[in-house]
Protein backbone atom coordinates (compact mmCIF):
# COMPACT_ATOMS: atom_id res chain seq x y z
CA UNK A 1 0.00 0.00 0.00
CA UNK A 2 2.96 2.41 0.96
CA UNK A 3 4.42 1.26 -2.75
CA UNK A 4 1.48 2.34 -4.36
CA UNK A 5 0.81 5.54 -2.72
CA UNK A 6 4.50 6.76 -3.25
CA UNK A 7 3.75 5.27 -7.22
CA UNK A 8 0.45 7.84 -7.33
CA UNK A 9 2.23 10.85 -5.68
CA UNK A 10 5.14 10.56 -8.37
CA UNK A 11 2.44 9.97 -10.85
CA UNK A 12 0.97 12.62 -9.98
CA UNK A 13 3.73 14.87 -9.77
CA UNK A 14 4.90 14.07 -12.96
CA UNK A 15 1.04 15.11 -14.43
CA UNK A 16 1.85 18.13 -13.02
CA UNK A 17 5.12 19.00 -14.38
CA UNK A 18 4.47 18.47 -17.51
CA UNK A 19 1.26 20.53 -17.95
CA UNK A 20 2.66 23.29 -16.00
CA UNK A 21 6.13 22.96 -18.46
CA UNK A 22 3.04 23.13 -21.57
CA UNK A 23 1.21 25.48 -20.21
CA UNK A 24 4.58 28.27 -19.23
CA UNK A 25 5.80 27.01 -23.32
CA UNK A 26 2.35 28.97 -24.89
CA UNK A 27 1.85 31.46 -22.50
CA UNK A 28 2.70 34.68 -23.70
CA UNK A 29 5.88 36.39 -22.98
CA UNK A 30 6.19 38.55 -20.09
CA UNK A 31 6.41 42.40 -21.40
CA UNK A 32 10.47 43.01 -22.04
CA UNK A 33 9.96 46.28 -20.62
CA UNK A 34 7.05 48.64 -19.54
CA UNK A 35 8.27 51.96 -21.69
CA UNK A 36 7.48 52.67 -24.56
CA UNK A 37 10.79 54.74 -25.35
CA UNK A 38 12.75 51.50 -24.55
CA UNK A 39 10.95 49.28 -27.43
CA UNK A 40 9.44 51.60 -30.02
CA UNK A 41 10.37 54.88 -32.62
CA UNK A 42 7.40 56.68 -33.21
CA UNK A 43 6.49 58.15 -37.17
CA UNK A 44 4.72 60.56 -36.33
CA UNK A 45 3.86 64.41 -35.46
CA UNK A 46 3.73 64.38 -31.30
CA UNK A 47 -0.07 65.77 -31.73
CA UNK A 48 -0.72 62.30 -33.37
CA UNK A 49 0.79 59.93 -30.26
CA UNK A 50 0.09 60.07 -26.81
CA UNK A 51 0.26 57.44 -23.63
CA UNK A 52 -1.96 56.97 -20.95
CA UNK A 53 -1.26 59.11 -17.43
CA UNK A 54 0.58 55.43 -16.51
CA UNK A 55 2.27 55.20 -19.83
CA UNK A 56 1.15 51.87 -20.27
CA UNK A 57 -1.19 52.27 -22.80
CA UNK A 58 -0.56 53.97 -26.16
CA UNK A 59 -2.65 56.01 -28.47
CA UNK A 60 -2.43 56.84 -32.81
CA UNK A 61 -4.57 59.40 -34.27
CA UNK A 62 -5.19 59.85 -37.78
CA UNK A 63 -7.01 63.18 -39.49
CA UNK A 64 -6.92 64.51 -42.81
CA UNK A 65 -3.82 65.49 -42.20
CA UNK A 66 -1.81 62.43 -41.43
CA UNK A 67 -1.86 59.85 -39.21
CA UNK A 68 1.11 58.02 -37.22
CA UNK A 69 2.99 54.99 -36.44
CA UNK A 70 5.29 53.23 -34.44
CA UNK A 71 8.35 50.33 -34.88
CA UNK A 72 10.46 48.33 -32.30
CA UNK A 73 14.26 49.39 -32.39
CA UNK A 74 14.89 45.96 -32.29
CA UNK A 75 15.25 43.74 -35.35
CA UNK A 76 14.09 39.71 -35.06
CA UNK A 77 14.18 36.64 -37.04
CA UNK A 78 11.71 33.46 -35.71
CA UNK A 79 10.32 34.27 -32.37
CA UNK A 80 5.90 34.83 -30.88
CA UNK A 81 5.17 38.60 -30.85
CA UNK A 82 1.90 39.77 -29.34
CA UNK A 83 0.24 43.04 -28.85
CA UNK A 84 -3.24 44.14 -27.66
CA UNK A 85 -5.22 46.66 -29.94
CA UNK A 86 -8.40 48.57 -29.29
CA UNK A 87 -9.89 49.95 -32.68
CA UNK A 88 -11.44 52.88 -33.86
CA UNK A 89 -15.01 53.08 -32.42
CA UNK A 90 -17.96 54.16 -34.26
CA UNK A 91 -17.92 54.74 -38.08
CA UNK A 92 -13.97 54.48 -39.53
CA UNK A 93 -15.38 53.72 -42.73
CA UNK A 94 -11.70 53.91 -44.67
CA UNK A 95 -9.52 54.04 -41.45
CA UNK A 96 -7.00 50.62 -41.36
CA UNK A 97 -4.97 50.02 -38.51
CA UNK A 98 -2.15 47.96 -39.55
CA UNK A 99 -0.02 45.75 -36.91
CA UNK A 100 2.88 44.05 -38.61
CA UNK A 101 5.93 42.73 -39.43
CA UNK A 102 8.15 44.20 -41.75
CA UNK A 103 12.01 43.53 -42.93
CA UNK A 104 14.24 46.67 -43.90
CA UNK A 105 12.89 49.19 -46.02
CA UNK A 106 15.79 50.83 -47.39
CA UNK A 107 16.60 51.45 -51.19
CA UNK A 108 16.26 48.88 -53.78
CA UNK A 109 15.48 46.05 -51.35
CA UNK A 110 12.23 43.85 -51.57
CA UNK A 111 10.40 43.22 -48.28
CA UNK A 112 9.09 40.15 -46.40
CA UNK A 113 6.10 41.08 -44.25
CA UNK A 114 3.48 39.74 -42.13
CA UNK A 115 0.44 41.73 -41.91
CA UNK A 116 -2.70 42.27 -39.86
CA UNK A 117 -5.16 44.95 -41.14
CA UNK A 118 -8.05 46.10 -39.33
CA UNK A 119 -10.67 47.15 -42.05
CA UNK A 120 -12.58 50.14 -40.70
CA UNK A 121 -16.64 50.19 -41.15
CA UNK A 122 -19.67 52.02 -41.41
CA UNK A 123 -21.66 52.00 -38.28
CA UNK A 124 -23.69 49.37 -37.77
CA UNK A 125 -21.11 46.95 -40.15
CA UNK A 126 -18.32 44.71 -38.70
CA UNK A 127 -15.11 45.06 -38.80
CA UNK A 128 -12.68 42.76 -41.33
CA UNK A 129 -9.35 41.79 -40.49
CA UNK A 130 -6.84 41.08 -43.32
CA UNK A 131 -3.79 39.08 -42.91
CA UNK A 132 -1.42 38.94 -45.41
CA UNK A 133 2.18 37.39 -46.44
CA UNK A 134 4.98 38.77 -48.32
CA UNK A 135 8.06 36.99 -49.25
CA UNK A 136 10.65 39.16 -51.24
CA UNK A 137 8.22 42.02 -52.65
CA UNK A 138 5.38 39.69 -53.59
CA UNK A 139 2.19 39.70 -52.01
CA UNK A 140 -1.43 38.85 -52.98
CA UNK A 141 -1.88 36.24 -50.11
CA UNK A 142 -4.71 37.95 -48.47
CA UNK A 143 -7.58 36.31 -46.43
CA UNK A 144 -10.01 38.00 -44.68
CA UNK A 145 -12.30 37.04 -41.51
CA UNK A 146 -14.74 38.45 -39.06
CA UNK A 147 -14.72 38.57 -35.68
CA UNK A 148 -16.60 36.99 -32.78
CA UNK A 149 -16.70 39.92 -30.48
CA UNK A 150 -16.57 43.53 -31.01
CA UNK A 151 -12.58 44.87 -31.55
CA UNK A 152 -13.89 48.64 -30.77
CA UNK A 153 -15.29 47.66 -27.27
CA UNK A 154 -12.16 46.22 -25.49
CA UNK A 155 -8.65 45.18 -26.02
CA UNK A 156 -7.94 41.88 -27.69
CA UNK A 157 -5.00 40.37 -28.34
CA UNK A 158 -3.42 39.47 -31.64
CA UNK A 159 -0.12 37.48 -31.85
CA UNK A 160 1.89 35.70 -34.66
CA UNK A 161 4.09 32.42 -34.12
CA UNK A 162 6.72 32.52 -36.80
CA UNK A 163 9.28 29.57 -37.54
CA UNK A 164 11.17 27.90 -39.88
CA UNK A 165 7.85 25.58 -40.35
CA UNK A 166 4.39 27.70 -40.22
CA UNK A 167 3.18 30.94 -39.45
CA UNK A 168 0.30 31.30 -37.04
CA UNK A 169 -1.71 34.58 -37.20
CA UNK A 170 -3.97 34.18 -33.32
CA UNK A 171 -6.37 36.50 -31.96
CA UNK A 172 -7.38 36.20 -28.36
CA UNK A 173 -4.95 33.13 -28.64
CA UNK A 174 -7.15 31.38 -31.61
CA UNK A 175 -5.54 30.56 -33.95
CA UNK A 176 -6.92 32.27 -37.48
CA UNK A 177 -4.65 31.27 -40.01
CA UNK A 178 -1.36 28.47 -40.38
CA UNK A 179 0.66 29.61 -43.62
CA UNK A 180 3.24 26.52 -43.63
CA UNK A 181 6.29 26.12 -45.39
CA UNK A 182 7.09 23.01 -47.49
CA UNK A 183 11.13 22.84 -46.05
CA UNK A 184 12.46 23.48 -49.03
CA UNK A 185 13.73 26.63 -50.89
CA UNK A 186 10.57 28.78 -52.01
CA UNK A 187 9.70 31.94 -53.44
CA UNK A 188 6.32 32.21 -50.66
CA UNK A 189 7.68 31.72 -46.92
CA UNK A 190 9.74 34.56 -45.43
CA UNK A 191 12.27 33.17 -43.50
CA UNK A 192 15.43 34.84 -44.38
CA UNK A 193 14.91 38.51 -43.71
CA UNK A 194 14.97 39.67 -39.76
CA UNK A 195 11.84 42.39 -39.48
CA UNK A 196 11.22 45.10 -37.49
CA UNK A 197 7.36 44.50 -35.47
CA UNK A 198 5.16 48.10 -36.72
CA UNK A 199 1.65 49.45 -35.72
CA UNK A 200 -0.29 52.56 -37.61
CA UNK A 201 -3.43 53.74 -39.08
CA UNK A 202 -3.81 55.67 -42.06
CA UNK A 203 -6.42 56.42 -44.80
CA UNK A 204 -6.97 53.78 -46.91
CA UNK A 205 -10.68 54.79 -48.26
CA UNK A 206 -9.51 53.81 -51.93
CA UNK A 207 -9.74 50.02 -51.12
CA UNK A 208 -11.02 49.29 -47.81
CA UNK A 209 -14.53 49.77 -46.92
CA UNK A 210 -16.58 47.93 -49.60
CA UNK A 211 -13.94 48.31 -52.18
CA UNK A 212 -13.25 51.59 -51.73
CA UNK A 213 -17.07 52.40 -51.90
CA UNK A 214 -17.20 53.50 -48.60
CA UNK A 215 -15.28 56.62 -48.05
CA UNK A 216 -13.83 58.43 -45.02
CA UNK A 217 -16.10 61.04 -43.36
CA UNK A 218 -13.50 63.24 -41.90
CA UNK A 219 -16.05 64.67 -39.51
CA UNK A 220 -15.41 61.93 -37.58
CA UNK A 221 -11.78 62.31 -37.23
CA UNK A 222 -9.44 62.47 -35.02
CA UNK A 223 -9.41 58.64 -35.28
CA UNK A 224 -7.55 56.95 -32.39
CA UNK A 225 -6.24 53.18 -32.17
CA UNK A 226 -4.84 52.15 -29.10
CA UNK A 227 -2.40 49.43 -28.17
CA UNK A 228 -0.98 48.27 -24.58
CA UNK A 229 0.93 44.76 -23.17
CA UNK A 230 3.51 44.49 -26.17
CA UNK A 231 5.44 40.95 -25.80
CA UNK A 232 8.00 39.47 -27.66
CA UNK A 233 9.75 36.08 -27.03
CA UNK A 234 12.48 36.19 -30.66
CA UNK A 235 15.48 36.20 -31.52
CA UNK A 236 17.16 39.38 -32.19
CA UNK A 237 19.06 40.36 -34.89
CA UNK A 238 22.81 40.63 -34.65
CA UNK A 239 25.33 40.74 -37.80
CA UNK A 240 26.69 38.54 -38.38
CA UNK A 241 23.86 36.37 -40.18
CA UNK A 242 22.73 34.22 -37.21
CA UNK A 243 20.66 30.97 -37.35
CA UNK A 244 18.43 32.45 -34.93
CA UNK A 245 17.34 28.31 -34.22
CA UNK A 246 18.05 26.76 -30.37
CA UNK A 247 17.85 23.32 -29.30
CA UNK A 248 17.41 25.11 -25.77
CA UNK A 249 13.69 25.16 -23.95
CA UNK A 250 13.61 28.95 -23.51
CA UNK A 251 12.89 29.18 -27.55
CA UNK A 252 10.03 27.23 -27.42
CA UNK A 253 8.61 28.74 -30.19
CA UNK A 254 11.19 26.90 -32.25
CA UNK A 255 10.85 23.45 -30.59
CA UNK A 256 9.00 20.76 -32.23
CA UNK A 257 5.97 21.54 -29.81
CA UNK A 258 5.56 24.79 -32.07
CA UNK A 259 5.73 23.38 -35.62
CA UNK A 260 2.24 22.08 -35.58
CA UNK A 261 -0.97 23.21 -33.54
CA UNK A 262 -1.88 21.04 -30.86
CA UNK A 263 -5.39 19.60 -30.85
CA UNK A 264 -7.18 22.08 -29.15
CA UNK A 265 -6.17 24.98 -31.74
CA UNK A 266 -6.66 22.68 -34.24
CA UNK A 267 -10.60 22.39 -33.95
CA UNK A 268 -10.57 26.32 -32.67
CA UNK A 269 -8.88 26.43 -36.41
CA UNK A 270 -11.33 24.13 -37.92
CA UNK A 271 -14.15 26.50 -35.88
CA UNK A 272 -12.92 29.89 -37.52
CA UNK A 273 -12.49 27.93 -41.07
CA UNK A 274 -16.15 27.12 -41.13
CA UNK A 275 -17.87 30.07 -39.64
CA UNK A 276 -15.40 33.32 -39.83
CA UNK A 277 -13.07 33.21 -43.17
CA UNK A 278 -14.34 35.99 -45.48
CA UNK A 279 -12.23 35.66 -48.31
CA UNK A 280 -9.18 33.08 -49.16
CA UNK A 281 -6.96 33.93 -52.16
CA UNK A 282 -6.01 30.54 -52.28
CA UNK A 283 -9.98 29.45 -53.55
CA UNK A 284 -10.05 32.37 -55.79
CA UNK A 285 -9.93 30.76 -58.83
CA UNK A 286 -10.79 33.79 -60.96
CA UNK A 287 -7.99 35.80 -59.49
CA UNK A 288 -5.67 32.41 -59.62
CA UNK A 289 -6.76 30.27 -62.26
CA UNK A 290 -3.39 28.57 -61.20
CA UNK A 291 -3.22 28.56 -57.43
CA UNK A 292 -0.21 29.34 -56.05
CA UNK A 293 2.59 26.72 -54.87
CA UNK A 294 1.76 27.15 -51.10
CA UNK A 295 -2.05 26.31 -51.31
CA UNK A 296 -1.40 22.96 -51.96
CA UNK A 297 0.20 22.40 -48.33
Amino acid sequence: MRLWHSSCRLLILCIAVYIASSFSSLAAAAPISSSFEDNFDTECAKSHFKTSSDGQEWYLYLDKEQGCGFQTKQRYRFGWFSMKLKMVGGDSAGVVTAYYMCSDLGAGKERDELDFEFLGNRTGQPYILQTNVYKSGVGGREMRHSLWFDPTADFHTYSLLWNDHHIVFFVDRVPIRVYKNNGRPNGFFPSEKPMYMFSSIWNADDWATRGGLEKTDWKNAPFMSAYKDFNVEACQWEEPFPACVSTTTENWWDQYDAWSLDGSQQEDFGWVGRNLVVYDYCKDYERYPKLPEECSL
